[in-house]
């Protein structure tokens, strides 16, 4: 049997909001190391991982390793009929065909039950990428200037040096280039921009999928944007003190194999 619940319901709202329009398909994957999830976008440009340790629930059962392969559509669908404060819990038998999302609030108790569906997927090695350029950020000004520069051009370049971090991007109607230099601020360390830079990098990106990407701005305050030497961008968002959301980019459709080392 899996069990989990939720206390801050609207956290769960939250995460497939950031991933839904980028996955139809996926399967949870619940284990004793928390309820996961890693699959890519039906054009196999990006791909989306996500961790939810145990330690982050009120309640977490995992009698033995499950796949559960949920539309994402569906499951946003089902969560916006809990309130925000509502508690959730999701439970699944063994063998079952079906989920049970389960939201409690001080009026009463809804219980919702969804078909499991068979997805094919596997998982990829993307953990031990040695990155060039790290750069963490306010996540408020990451989506504030990937919205700006979309009204510009298709494709951002992402260009680390010792100068700073550097967006651009060129369209019909000119050019546009913003510059986030090192900045911390000690008092609010939410608000600093920090540069790690092991060598200079520059790569480009459509634009369409760094909105997408940044769609995960409620989860947290901060963004971390990395770069490695195969040109792999990684955007990871931290969720609370409970786990991540990471998303992979490669610069070229052709290169995304390469890039996160599956060939």
């Amino acid at each position: 049997m899996f069990e989990l619940r939720l206390v801050q319901g609207s956290l769960l709202k939250k995460v497939l909001e950031a991933i839904k329009d980028l996955v139809n398909d996926a399967n949870f994957d619940c284990s004793a190391t928390g309820f996961s999830l890693q699959a890519m976008d039906p054009c196999h440009v990006a791909l989306v991982a996500l961790l939810l340790r145990p330690e982050g629930f009120e309640h977490y059962r995992c009698d033995r390793n499950i796949s559960m392969g949920m539309n994402l559509n569906n499951m946003s669908k089902i969560l916006k009929c809990g309130g925000n404060d509502d508690i959730i819990t999701i439970r699944a038998d063994d063998g079952s065909d079906t989920v049970t999302f389960m939201f409690e609030s001080p009026n009463g108790i809804a219980n919702f039950e969804m078909n499991l569906m068979d997805i094919d997927s596997e998982h990829h090695g993307i953990d031990e990428a040695v990155y060039c350029a790290i750069v963490r950020m306010p996540s408020s000004e990451f989506q504030r200037i990937c919205k700006v520069l979309s009204s510009i051009g298709d494709t951002v370049v992402i260009s680390v040096t010792n100068e700073g971090v550097q967006f651009s991007t060129r369209g019909d109607i000119g050019t546009a280039n913003i510059v986030c230099r090192q900045n911390i601020n000690v008092d609010k360390p939410e608000e600093s921009t920090v540069i790690e830079m092991n060598q200079p990098v520059s790569s480009s990106f459509p634009l369409r999928y760094m909105n997408s990407f940044t769609k995960a701005t409620p989860l947290s305050n901060t963004v971390t944007i990395s770069l490695t030497s195969a040109l792999l961008l990684a955007v990871e968002y931290t969720i609370a003190e409970m786990g991540y959301i990471r998303f992979y980019l490669a610069p070229k459709i052709e290169d995304l194999a390469q890039a996160l080392s599956l060939d």
